[in-house]
């Protein structure tokens, strides 16, 4: 800060130093003038400007010090008080910048929650035609014409889910309703939505729960279950998928296994970045790139270990490491 206060005055120091110069100068040429005295006065000048100069440093500088400090919040609580004209002319600058962008702040946050809202109305909505769909798919008498619509539906279905849930998770915190949840239900029903497609593709499941009952929120994990049955099936053809729970060091571990494609070494490290496909066995644009990365930003306030591993060719591993309770009295600080 001092060399930038030294930088802001340099014009005027300048000015005294040349005074003082000329001052000498007029003595020097002057015969008259005692040279001796000159110097005396001359000194004394330029001690008397630098005693200034330290003194009004720190009177001079308190403001734009509490200024340089400020984090750039809305609130100009931590700026310190105008103490010069100056001083008025820039707080008055900033308080009339701060509260504009409040105001464009506010009018944003509105704008998108009205979208959010709208949005989330939509999605409602379009659900109600597409039960009716499914219902008519499921009359049809041509079973291979049954089998691709249902595909499609479902591929519909997980869509719109998936935004449904995206447009929820910022505000997830204000959501949760952390319980003991049977794993079992969850499991079920969301291999039931799953059905026609496994039958299509010839796919089982072959579910064995030694640990039965987790702590978390059971629609959030019914959305990462979701998530992660999905892929399995998507990726897979003619194998079973293998659904096992047990208890780890006080932790409830669930692993969800298949048999299918697998997953390039090269891709593991970005499947959970938002919008990543890989370039290998990709179905024809079905991917979205979505899933996994909603999968992460859900696990992340429930606490849940998510990890993954995959040879590929061979298959993929997911597995979901559970919170015990002391983890989250630690987080709520109960």
């Amino acid at each position: 800060m001092i060399r930038k206060y030294i930088t802001e005055k340099r014009s005027w120091l300048l000015l005294l130093a040349a005074l003082q110069v000329i001052i000498i100068f007029v003595a020097f040429i002057d015969s008259a003038i005692p040279l001796l005295p000159v110097l005396y006065i001359v000194l004394l000048n330029t001690l008397l400007c630098l005693a200034f100069v330290f003194l009004r440093y720190s009177r001079e500088t308190r403001f734009y010090k509490s200024l340089a400090s400020w984090d750039q919040i809305y609130e100009l609580q931590a700026v310190l008080d105008p103490g010069s004209p100056m001083e008025r002319l820039v707080h008055e600058a900033v308080s009339a910048q701060t509260d504009r962008y409040k105001r464009e702040s506010f009018m944003n946050v509105q704008l998108l929650e009205s979208e959010k809202d709208e949005l989330l109305a939509w999605i409602h909505e379009v659900k109600t035609p597409l039960t009716a769909m499914q219902l008519m798919i499921e009359r049809l008498p041509d079973e291979t014409l049954q089998r691709q619509m249902m595909y499609e539906w479902l591929r519909i279905h997980h869509l719109l889910d998936q935004q449904l849930h995206q447009k929820r998770i910022p505000f997830i915190r204000n959501d949760l309703f952390i319980e003991k949840v049977s794993l079992a239900p969850i499991l079920n029903k969301e291999i039931r939505a799953l059905k026609s497609w496994c039958i299509s593709k010839r796919i089982g499941f072959d579910v064995e729960l030694d640990a039965e009952t987790v702590l978390t929120d059971g629609k959030w994990l019914a959305f990462m279950l979701r998530q992660l049955l999905t892929n399995a099936v998507k990726y897979s053809e003619a194998s079973d998928i293998l659904i096992r729970s047990r208890e780890e060091g006080g932790h409830v571990v669930l692993v969800i296994e298949d048999s299918g494609q697998g997953i390039d070494p090269r891709d593991l490290p970005r499947i959970y970045d938002r919008g990543f496909t890989s370039s290998r066995f990709r179905q024809e644009g079905a991917a979205t790139g979505m899933g996994l990365y909603l999968t992460r930003q859900v696990a992340e306030p429930l606490q849940i270990r998510l990890h993954a591993a995959s040879v590929l060719g061979q298959g993929s591993v997911f597995t979901l490491t559970f919170p015990r309770e002391n983890d989250f009295q630690r987080l709520t600080g109960m």
